[in-house]
């Protein structure tokens, strides 16, 4: 598809808008059982912790599917892989309202969560592919503020939906909202063609970017600020009601005020990555561990579990876009599995902070244990992230010395991100001088 004129470029296509829509149901799934965790374990028959195990199965479910979907699909037609994984996950959304078993709804979990990472994978591509190469992080944007806004609007409605009309209802709800997006993604998605030629993806040049130490740790820190965030998250409801000693009526409230912190923390971080991305990923994730260490401290205190709830929100989210764009500038040689890697990472720390969340409830050390464990994975982040640092200033000072007379090559990621969101980069080759002056001002606006 040709790329926009000059003059269209202040305007994103209505596509664009309608991933962002799907990916706002996409979100609302994911989250919503942080609200309707007691509901649901009452119902079910199965202790809190069981039921957080589900918040851990849609998780493991996106870390499998978003590498595996983005491989198997690199050459397919876009519009037909989203509008069939976009199914998928509705049809999962049904299964889930009408499960009879705990086993029936981890499976159904499972199943759209493998859909979901799929969407995610190619919903990336076909968003930045609508749009010039400067207008790629506004299409990221959109996309990601449908899933700050299921934080915001989607999760404390599934939460009211769960107390008032019982939690299947929040899953018809979202299987509503699956059908609005599929209906859109058919009549105004466009069809585009598969690459061919030299621009044909390849997947054994992209998988060559898993021998780089660097993208290992860029994996490690985003698993470990994701599991932070969500050993906490998880059981975020119970910890309200039965620690701090607020109605369940508040808990739909104290989930909005997290989703506005996300959305406050993603402009943030998205003003201010680019230009200290390091500085970034320390003092984000530096500070989620302080206010989860605070939170477990004060956790008897109802002021106090508000407050830092929406602190936590603003600290986590200020550090995704820093996350995703570390990971394409450690893999800009593999752009659609640098997407399916970051989106893997985030829900591998999905995965691990609920269950060790639960562990800790399950030793019988408390609600507030889970903000100790998160605090403990919040500083596992910031020393992965100082192991990055250091590997990242020696390799740019080698480069420096060696780069006189050879060609360099600098990616620059474009991009705006949350838990599981992907982005693109972009890369451009110089030579000689140049190459020394581009490494130079790299290096110097990490911090």
């Amino acid at each position: 598809m040709p790329a926009p004129a000059p003059s269209d470029r202040a305007r994103l296509p209505v596509a664009v808008y309608i991933l962002g829509l799907s990916v706002f149901a996409l979100g609302t799934s994911e989250f919503m059982l942080s609200g309707i965790l007691q509901p649901l374990a009452r119902d079910l028959r199965v202790s809190i912790p069981q039921a957080g195990l589900l918040v851990s199965a849609f998780a493991i479910g996106m870390v499998v599917g978003a590498p595996v979907l983005a491989a198997a699909t690199l050459r397919l037609p876009r519009r037909t892989t989203l509008i069939a994984l976009l199914a998928v996950f509705g049809l999962g959304q049904v299964a889930g309202a009408l499960a009879p078993s705990y086993g029936v709804l981890f499976a159904s979990r499972v199943v759209s969560a493998l859909a979901c990472a799929g969407f995610w994978a190619v919903g990336a591509a076909v968003a930045v592919s609508l749009v010039p190469v400067t207008a790629r992080a506004r299409a990221m944007a959109v996309m990601v503020g449908g899933l700050s806004i299921a934080n915001i609007a989607g999760v404390p409605a599934g939460a009211l939906l769960g107390q008032h009309a019982g939690w299947r209802a929040a899953f018809w709800a979202v299987a509503g909202l699956a059908a609005v997006g599929l209906l859109g993604v058919v009549a105004l998605v466009p069809r585009t063609s598969v690459p061919t030629g030299d621009d044909r993806p390849q997947l054994r040049r992209e998988l060559t970017i898993y021998k780089d130490k660097q993208v290992w740790l860029a994996l490690t820190a985003t698993a470990m600020n994701a599991a932070a965030v969500f050993a906490l998250f998880s059981y975020l409801s119970p910890l309200l009601t039965d620690t701090a000693g607020l109605a369940e009526s508040w808990v739909p409230t104290v989930l909005a005020l997290f989703g506005v912190g996300a959305l406050i923390g993603t402009f943030i971080g998205g003003r201010i990555a680019d230009a200290h991305l390091f500085g970034t990923l320390f003092g984000g994730i530096s500070a989620s561990t302080v206010v989860l260490a605070v939170l477990a401290l004060t956790a008897h205190s109802p002021v106090a579990a508000i407050a830092l709830s929406l602190m936590l929100g603003v600290t986590a989210f200020t550090t995704a876009p820093a996350l995703n764009a570390r990971m394409f500038n450690v893999a800009n040689a593999a752009p659609t599995l640098a997407g399916a890697t970051t989106t893997a990472a985030f829900n591998i720390g999905n995965t691990v902070g609920p269950w060790l969340g639960g562990l800790a409830i399950g030793a019988g050390w408390g609600y507030p244990s889970v903000a100790w464990t998160g605090a403990v994975l919040a500083a596992v982040a910031v020393l992965t992230t100082a192991v990055a640092f250091r590997l990242h200033r020696t390799t740019n000072r080698s480069r420096l010395i060696a780069s006189s007379g050879t060609a360099g090559t600098t990616g620059t990621a474009g991009t705006t991100g949350t838990a599981g969101t992907t982005g693109t980069a972009g890369t451009t080759g110089t030579a000689g001088a140049a190459a020394v002056t581009t490494t130079a001002s790299e290096t110097a606006k990490q911090l």
